[in-house]
């Protein structure tokens, strides 16, 4: 998940850590309160979060769907246009479970494939601080990894694993994402125990489409994205094609030629602002410690 300059996430996990009592400073340079103060200071740090902001924003309630599913999101976002429903929507029909067999073998490398991670080092990506542990690559607390080359149209294939009973909040359950040009998110999450909202769910591209269908893996189990990614194009500020995407997540296919509304938001309508037709391939660090392995790239305008 993406969010705006101080992520609603962030705000929430405050929350949490003052219920939880956590004896730390946490990022906004508080430390723990007394327990008769537990309430007034969380009053203070949502209300220093969202302030800070300069958005006026509010505090949003999670709301369950209201046919009983259990499915939860927010019910005060904006409209999407192309689609009449909610930004992050619980009523927006959950795609429904495939299970998608047995975990394969790691995926074999075409010949003319760019490898981004192959289980050795990190040499194809910008400095940062997530880690190479028995050849898998662990996702660090809160950075992003962005590769050093930029890329356009392609074929992507990486796989990843949600960490077997993780103890987190529900916002953080295998949460990561794959940033197509950095800039547009098909999201990774534990949607085989969570009931996130249908555009935010593992392979929706985040906060605009949900997946065809839910071909989730239990976490602890390998799981596989291949995506077909056209970029935008732009005669100078006009936009001429929107990005598009056709995926399949563990061999099942999710994204037929869709449209991709903009770039990637928490709780806005996406569009936009950024004109270019090319940029890094990035993976978003939100505080679980996804894994990754075997990750490749197939140029289709070399």
């Amino acid at each position: 998940m993406m969010f705006p300059e101080i992520s609603w996430k962030r705000a929430e996990r405050f929350v949490v850590k003052a219920n939880r009592g956590v004896d730390r400073k946490n990022a906004q340079g508080f430390s723990e309160a007394p327990a008769s103060w537990k309430p007034l200071w969380k009053a203070i740090l949502l209300s220093v979060v969202l302030v800070g902001s300069g958005r006026h924003l509010v505090a949003a309630d999670l709301v369950k769907a209201k046919d009983g599913s259990g499915v939860y999101g927010y019910k005060d976002t904006p409209l999407l246009p192309w689609c009449g429903y909610l930004v992050h929507d619980p009523d927006r029909p959950a795609p429904k479970r495939i299970l998608p067999g047995p975990v394969p073998p790691p995926a074999p490398v075409p010949a003319d494939a760019v490898v981004l991670f192959d289980g050795s080092d990190l040499r194809a990506w910008e400095a940062g601080d997530w880690k190479v542990e028995n050849g898998v690559l662990v996702a660090a607390a809160a950075s992003n990894l962005r590769t050093k080359e930029s890329f356009g149209d392609f074929q992507l294939h990486l796989e990843w694993m949600a960490p077997a009973n993780f103890q987190g909040p529900w916002y953080d359950q295998g949460n990561n994402g794959v940033l197509l040009m950095g800039l547009y998110e098909i999201q990774i999450f534990d949607s085989w125990n969570e009931k996130l909202y249908p555009d935010g769910q593992a392979a929706a591209i985040y906060g605009q489409t949900p997946p065809l269908v839910n071909a989730s893996r239990p976490p602890g189990e390998w799981q596989t994205f291949d995506i077909v990614f056209t970029a935008p194009r732009f005669d100078g500020d006009r936009l001429v094609r929107p990005a598009r995407v056709t995926m399949f997540h563990n061999g099942l296919l999710v994204h037929l030629d869709a449209e991709v509304h903009g770039e990637t938001g928490h709780r806005i309508v996406p569009s936009y602002t950024r004109k270019v037709s090319a940029g890094p391939l990035a993976l978003a660090g939100h505080g679980c410690p996804v894994r990754f392995r075997n990750i490749w790239l197939r140029r289709l305008n070399p």
